[in-house]
């Protein structure tokens, strides 16, 4: 059964820093893409970062570029999400994702529950 859990939310002051975990399970790892998104109240889901498993390639949302840094540690089934320079435009709640494929049924989104970011003086 594949589980991504997140930690790491919080409330933090403009121009602060907060490192975002996601321990994952139930699948192989080392293999995935995983992926951060935010998503503000009603609005769209938006990508912020991603992570190849194995050449180890990342993306980035112009939004973030330069101020946020995605890191994995295969031996401990774990993505992270270091951000940096946080703005009040940061504020939201950011999930972890994956997708995987199950036969008969083709490629899957798996999501955690999520973690709030607030960006606040």
């Amino acid at each position: 059964q594949v589980q991504l859990v997140e930690s790491g939310g919080g409330l933090v002051q403009p121009g602060g820093s907060l490192r975002l975990s996601c321990v994952a399970s139930g699948f192989s790892f080392s293999g995935a893409a995983m992926k951060w998104y935010r998503q503000v109240l009603e609005k769209q889901r938006e990508l912020v970062a991603e992570i190849q498993g194995t050449t180890i390639y990342t993306n980035y949302a112009d939004s973030v570029k330069g101020r946020f840094i995605i890191s994995r540690d295969n031996a401990k089934n774990t993505v992270y999400l270091q951000m940096n320079s946080l703005q009040p435009e940061d504020t939201a709640v950011y999930y972890c994702n994956t997708k995987i494929y199950k036969a008969l049924r083709g490629w899957m989104d798996y999501w955690g529950t999520g973690t709030l970011v607030t960006v606040s003086a």
